[in-house]
C-alpha cells in the first residue's frame, strides 16, 4: 500500500526544483501546478498551467515537470495535463514566492 500522503511530499519536493525561466521563483510556489493526484498503483494525474499560453517554455516546462515526477520512488506513471482555465494569475501565487518576488 502506498502512503499517498509522503509520496505527495516527495512529488511537490520534485515539483518545486523546476523553475519557471521568466520568474525566479519554483513552478509549485507560483502556482502553476493545480492538482496533484496518486492512484493506489502509483500513478500520478497532474494539472498544470502555465503563465500564459504563449510561454516561451510551452513544450519544455510540462516534460520536465513529468521527467522529475517520474524520478520519484514509487511513481510508476505521469499523466500530465496542460490546462488554461482558469487561467493563472498573480494571486495563485504563494506567499514565499511573492516575498521572493518582492510583490508583497
Amino acid at each position: 500500500m502506498i502512503d499517498k500522503k509522503a509520496l505527495e511530499e516527495k512529488i511537490i519536493e520534485q515539483i518545486k526544483t523546476v523553475y519557471d525561466p521568466e520568474i525566479p521563483a519554483d513552478i509549485y510556489e507560483i502556482g502553476l501546478i493545480y492538482e496533484i493526484n496518486i492512484a493506489d498503483d502509483g500513478k500520478v494525474d497532474i494539472i498544470m498551467t502555465l503563465t500564459t499560453p504563449m510561454c516561451p517554455v510551452a513544450d519544455s516546462l510540462p516534460m520536465e515537470v513529468q521527467e522529475k515526477v517520474m524520478m520519484v520512488e514509487k511513481v510508476t506513471d505521469v499523466d500530465l495535463q496542460v490546462v488554461f482555465d482558469p487561467p493563472w494569475n498573480k494571486e495563485m501565487m504563494s506567499e514565499e514566492a511573492r516575498f521572493a518576488l518582492d510583490m508583497l
